[in-house]
């Protein structure tokens, strides 16, 4: 059994906590705030763009931690689950790690490439696992699009678009602070650059365009280039769109024999999926697979499931690897170069 120590109650932290209650093999062992509040399971006002609201929450079993330290020296805690901050993501990782601990922090990385390989130094250094909680690969729609272009089962990938817009995040103040957090360009587009990178691998060069805004990159435009000329790969994303679609995502894959489409948004205040996951072939056919659950709280169990079995196997799932983690980092912050100076910004 795999003690689990939850760092951070806020938003992400309450999903992280619920999503680890469907984990076999891993329990909560103890969570740590600063707030008494939530260390007495009152979590009334914490939400975010989808899931549940925050309540009353049982936390029976579980040891409250006000400091940090004082979770790093309880030993049913094997793996540190950090929800904190952008800005806190490597002090925190690198102590836990030091304190011999395993460590899943959410995305992104860091907000540095410097602060990411202080980050994997510090892993190696104490043979321990240092995992970077990219969600995306765990959606059901995302894990269909990666599976059909590493089986090659519809040929080549050809080219692939990829879309992740939202409206101005109003609804947390942590998420609201750009300067921060990075902004949209590295805390929301990194789920893309990381899923491009798992799924097409690093391209050679990136080329942007942008909006910026008080010196945050509000909106990114790029093509990703590839040694491949016919490797097309390209993705939007930014915080432009009004508050009546807070959040919309899709993809379209273009494979030498079929076209992977879905789009999904929440318009107004309700889920709307513009279009599931559709496999579209050149006789016309169009196949919806069907794809399980699509509870975002089930991709997180699949995320923290993997998680906890990377601790137990001793090697990091792949989509969890920090390395990737740092790769998608450093795509982003190319991006955001590229969209600055007008110039393409090679990787190499």
């Amino acid at each position: 059994m795999v003690g689990i120590g939850i760092v951070g109650i806020g938003f992400m932290g309450m999903i992280h906590y619920l999503a680890s209650r469907k984990v076999e093999g891993a329990r909560v062992a103890a969570i740590c705030s600063r707030d008494p509040k939530k260390l007495a399971g009152d979590w009334t006002g914490i939400q975010g763009n989808f899931g549940p609201k925050g309540g009353p929450t049982d936390l029976t079993g579980v040891t409250p931690y006000a400091e940090f330290d004082a979770l790093l020296a309880d030993d049913s805690v094997q793996l540190v689950d950090l929800c904190v901050p952008n800005q806190q993501h490597a002090s925190l990782a690198i102590k836990a790690l030091e304190a011999g601990k395993h460590v899943l922090v959410e995305k992104p990385i860091a907000l540095s490439t410097a602060d990411a390989d202080r980050m994997v130094a510090a892993a190696a250094k104490a043979g321990r696992l240092l995992m970077v909680a990219h969600v995306l690969p765990y959606f059901p729609e995302f894990a269909f699009v990666r599976e059909a272009v590493a089986s090659g089962r519809f040929g080549t990938l050809q080219a692939a678009h990829f879309k992740r817009v939202i409206s101005r995040p109003d609804w947390s103040s942590g998420v609201a602070d750009f300067a921060a957090n990075g902004g949209p360009a590295i805390d929301l587009h990194i789920h893309d650059t990381h899923f491009i990178g798992l799924v097409c691998g690093l391209p050679k060069a990136v080329r942007s365009r942008g909006v910026a805004e008080a010196g945050a990159m509000l909106h990114l435009d790029t093509q990703y280039l590839y040694d491949d000329p016919n490797l097309a790969v390209s993705a939007l994303s930014g915080a432009l769109s009004q508050s009546g679609r807070p959040f919309t995502h899709g993809f379209e894959i273009y494979l030498e024999r079929a076209t992977l489409a879905f789009e999904a948004a929440t318009l107004g205040d309700q889920f709307h999926l513009a279009m599931p996951v559709s496999v579209i072939t050149a006789d016309g056919a169009v196949e919806r697979p069907e794809l399980g659950s699509g509870d975002p709280i089930d991709a997180f169990s699949r995320e923290i499931s993997a998680a906890v079995a990377s601790v137990a196997s001793g090697s990091p799932a792949p989509e969890l690897s920090g390395a990737l983690a740092r790769q998608a980092l450093v795509l982003c912050h190319a991006e955001v170069e590229s969209a600055r100076t007008g110039r393409t910004v090679s990787l190499s």
